[in-house]
């Protein structure tokens, strides 16, 4: 999941632009070529897939079958598949090396401020991501950090915890704020050195449950630090959490992964506000990298209502140029996806509130999905006021493709609104946030620039950005001082740790799970 020497700042791995060739070695993409070369693995498996119950597909081939089946289906899916180099996959020792190169190198912007055309290119072991995407579980401590300053001196603090996981148990429990010092003896604030950042990673980071780390922290207002150490574990998510309303009937929800157990959870949560008779909603996605778009359609539906959203398209989806009218993973008529008003597990009937705006405190992290629910409602006429920071800007998806026990996420299509809008490769901004050159007014939204606020718990009407959305929704006016800087890079591939990238005062820049950070879409 990280970058090997990466501390505090998110970089993406590039291949080459252009068309260039591949020394003969790939024959060219389409679905027949991908169909034939699907599963020819160097290692293949047996028995029986614990997830789907069937068996494995898997027949003898080698590491060039694995390559020369990811070219292929690059160059028939990927939405920037003219601007690849398809390089000898003989030069590259794994898949997943050649994988990396399979991706456009053009960048978005000019000058010093610039991003990755593509920064959202990564794999996981199959397992993994089924355990994950299904059930939410992944190995780890049940806190997410968040980075606030990139460069020395460092700060990561705890953004939010997992219920009864490792964070929680301890006494006292690590909690929103919580900042990190020290990773195994060294130093999180101050260290450079390729050996330090590489213990860094792998301390904060876990790869697998029952590592034993210790950590020295320091709790929100207290003047000492303490030493603890956590033991990671396989840690489910808690997807939707602090549901309540607060005073004058705004309904509060902090809604963190779109995952499939987020269904009942949201299900759940509109309900209990549908039975308060919330006359305001603010939503909490400021640390929701996306995930699954059934679940983005049905929340978005779920606040504005049938009324607002019957026969709407909520987002439809545009592939690369060979596939102008179908869909090249499903091969199926290229169909929009409406505003989901049951529940795409179940076949229960959504809870609705009815809302003709919403309030959205947003982050660098939210990103795909979340970013999804904005332009869909917006899309049908319901207002969305944003209240934090710029999103991390991906009108873009994918279908996760399994080959030979790895998953590979490759981007495949780009989306728009029922109104046609989808340029927000830079994110959203709030109105009175500094924005970088070509950001569209579709992409500016009304609300306030508010800076991450660590001193107070997610959902206390005091915490600065639900602080600013109670205010807003009073007065129409934002608090000073304003406007917060946007950050110079929108999110990467992944989690890396970098000693030079980003730039100090980050806001909040999530290091967590990069298939979380993405629009999933169901097949």
């Amino acid at each position: 999941m990280l970058a090997n020497g990466a501390l505090l700042g998110l970089v993406a791995a590039c291949g080459g632009s252009g068309g260039g060739g591949d020394g003969g070695a790939i024959g060219s993409g389409g679905e027949q070529t991908t169909a034939a070369l699907a599963q020819t693995c160097a290692v293949a498996r047996t028995g029986t897939d614990p997830y789907s119950g069937s068996r494995y597909p898997d027949r003898s081939g080698s590491v060039l079958d694995e390559q020369r089946w990811l070219a292929a289906w690059t160059r028939d899916t990927y939405l920037w598949y003219n601007e690849v180099v398809y390089r000898d996959p003989s030069a590259f020792a794994t898949p997943i090396d050649y994988f990396a190169t399979l991706k456009t190198d053009q960048v978005l912007g000019e000058g010093a401020d610039t991003v990755p055309k593509d920064r959202f290119h990564f794999t996981y072991p199959t397992a993994k991501w089924q355990a994950l995407s299904t059930a939410g579980v992944d190995a780890g401590f049940g806190a997410t950090w968040a980075l606030v300053n990139s460069r020395p001196p460092r700060k990561v603090v705890v953004a939010y915890t997992e219920p009864n996981s490792p964070a929680t148990l301890l006494t006292p429990p690590l909690e929103r704020g919580t900042q990190v010092l020290r990773v195994d003896g060294v130093d999180v604030v101050n260290e450079t050195s390729p050996e330090g950042i590489d213990a860094l990673n792998a301390g904060l980071f876990p790869v697998s449950s029952g590592e034993r780390h210790q950590f020295v922290v320091q709790d929100p207002g207290a003047t000492v630090s303490r030493t603890i150490t956590l033991t990671s574990a396989d840690v489910t998510s808690t997807p939707v959490q602090g549901v309540r309303t607060l005073t004058g009937g705004v309904g509060y929800l902090q809604f963190n992964e779109h995952i499939a157990t987020a269904e009942p959870a949201l299900i759940a949560a509109i309900s209990q506000l549908q039975v308060a008779r919330v006359s305001d909603l603010v939503l909490d996605i400021r640390y929701n990298g996306g995930g699954l778009l059934s679940i983005a359609s049905e929340l978005a539906y779920m606040v504005a209502g049938p009324d607002q959203t019957a026969g709407q398209t909520f987002e439809r989806s545009q592939f690369n140029d060979k596939h102008p009218s179908v869909n090249p993973v499903t091969r199926q008529p290229n169909l929009p996806t409406p505003f989901y008003s049951t529940a795409q597990r179940t076949g229960a009937t959504l809870p609705t509130l009815n809302l003709p705006r919403v309030f959205v405190l947003t982050g660098s992290g939210t990103c795909s999905a979340s970013e999804a629910i904005i332009n869909g409602l917006r899309g049908v006429g319901v207002q969305v006021i944003q209240i934090g920071s710029p999103t991390c800007g991906k009108p873009h998806g994918f279908y996760p493709a399994e080959n030979c026990g790895t998953t590979y996420f490759s981007i495949q299509l780009k989306t728009v609104n029922a109104r046609g809008f989808g340029e927000y490769d830079r994110g959203f901004f709030p109105q009175n946030a500094v924005r970088p050159s070509g950001v569209l007014p579709d992409a500016v939204l009304p609300g306030c620039a508010v800076a991450d606020d660590f001193s107070q718990s997610l959902g206390d009407p005091a915490e600065a950005r639900l602080a600013a959305a109670l205010q807003y929704r009073s007065t129409g006016l934002c608090p000073a001082p304003e406007p917060v800087p946007v950050r110079a890079a929108a999110l990467a591939s992944g989690p890396a740790l970098t000693t030079s990238g980003g730039r100090s005062g980050d806001d909040g820049l999530l290091m967590g799970r990069p298939a979380l950070m993405n629009r999933i879409v169901d097949r």
